[in-house]
């Protein structure tokens, strides 16, 4: 008999919130977190907003050294794990440390580590370039430096996929607790690629919003929309086998019942025109769930706020849930923090879940403008009582990867 999957723990950091209480409060209160760049100067960018952590302090969590050789993103994860962690009340004691897995990702980790060391090779030399770039950059690390804070010792992987990487780590952990491979798994997502070399790959792709204003920058479906807004930030979640969860007590934030991905196989960067691929990803997770499309109550929908991903977006919820599309309520929470690229599902994740607690569904915050072809249920402006049983979180990346995973209220 396969396994239930359940939520124990909880953290984030986010450009509206230092943990997931301030992060949800921001969502109820409809905070936007993009401001203008102070990471480096953009007199020589046309992109001028993004989605920082505010007042970031490395030494308010790390010691001199510890920060040194962590990038921002294995920052960032290290962060929200221990919110996570401390929420689920994991010990040695109640729990075989061996048998608790990492699978945390990030779209591009160390991009700021790269940048950063391939400046120091062209102005100084080879020689300077730091012992710790590579441990500090590669994609794998903020997993493993989790797994070394607190000592968990399972199955540790990093799934790489682009802006749908945290959703399909999620999903990847259900499936592996299902199994019975893993009792415990802590799963998520990180992303700190706020640099001028991560702005100038996004800006020339013609993927970022050129507002200035900082309200009418991440509007995702909007008609006027016109690029993301590139945010930082992490999200992870503890997942739990149920009578593991049960027998030791843990709070239970909700239940992890469905997960779908598949592939469009379409462009390096474009979804595909009808939105097939990412219909088949919410099919996938219906199925797996074994429910119907009029049992999902709210869908926190990718909604980029690019024309192309919102558009097809609309179309695969259509395709997915056919008549269901026309009442099943859609928002996107990326008004509010922006794009967090490998991160961003994680993060949705968490505020799905806290959507789920309090019966409240997130808005698109900052929405004026009705495009007629992304005519669905959405919920705008403000956030409203709802009852919330089954809720679905979409992540769709670069190179048509598709991911969805659906959440149950217990």
């Amino acid at each position: 008999m396969k396994k239930r999957v359940v939520i124990t723990g909880l953290g984030a950091i986010t450009p509206i919130g230092k943990n997931v209480e301030e992060t949800w409060k921001g969502i109820k209160e409809k905070k936007c977190g993009i401001d203008e760049i102070t990471e480096f100067d953009t007199t020589n960018f046309k992109t001028k907003l993004d989605a920082e952590i505010k007042n970031y302090d490395q030494l308010e969590y790390f010691d001199a050294k510890q920060a040194k050789r962590l990038d921002k993103s294995s920052q960032l994860a290290i962060i929200a794990a221990r919110e996570a962690v401390k929420s689920s009340g994991i010990t040695k004691e109640n729990t075989d440390f061996d048998r608790v897995g990492i699978f945390v990702s990030s779209g591009i980790a160390g991009l700021r580590t790269i940048q950063e060391q391939c400046q120091t090779n062209f102005e100084k030399g080879n020689k300077r370039v730091s012992p710790m770039f590579i441990p500090m950059a590669i994609a794998n690390m903020p997993a493993g430096n989790i797994a070394i804070e607190f000592g968990f010792k399972g199955e540790s992987v990093s799934i790489v996929t682009a802006c749908a990487s945290s959703t399909h780590a999620i999903g990847e952990a259900y499936k592996t607790i299902k199994l019975g491979e893993e009792d415990v798994i802590i799963t998520g997502g990180t992303e700190s690629s706020i640099c001028e070399v991560g702005i100038a790959g996004f800006e020339n792709m013609k993927a970022l919003s050129s507002s200035t204003d900082k309200n009418r920058a991440s509007i995702p479906f909007d008609k006027e929309r016109n690029g993301f807004v590139m945010g930082e930030g992490a999200g992870i979640l503890v997942l739990e086998e149920y009578e593991h969860a049960k027998n030791r007590g843990a709070k239970i934030y909700g239940e992890l019942i469905g997960f779908g991905s598949t592939t469009d196989a379409y462009h390096i960067t474009s979804p595909c025109p009808d939105g097939e691929g990412g219909a088949k990803a919410m099919i996938r997770a219906l199925e797996n769930a074994k429910i119907s499309p009029d049992e999902v109550d709210y869908i926190n929908a990718h909604g980029t706020s690019t024309h192309l991903n919102d558009l097809t977006e609309t179309m695969a919820i259509k395709t997915a849930f056919k008549e269901a599309s026309k009442n099943v309520m859609v928002s996107s929470t990326k008004g509010n923090i922006g794009h967090l690229l490998g991160a961003a599902g994680a993060v949705e994740a968490v505020i799905c879940i806290k959507a789920l607690e309090e019966q409240i569904v997130p808005p698109t915050i900052n929405y004026k403008e009705k495009d007629e072809e992304c005519d669905l249920n959405l919920i705008t402006n403000e956030p409203i009582k709802s009852k919330l049983n089954v809720v679905m979180s979409n992540s769709l990346g670069f190179g048509g990867h598709n991911a969805s995973i659906i959440l149950k209220k217990m």
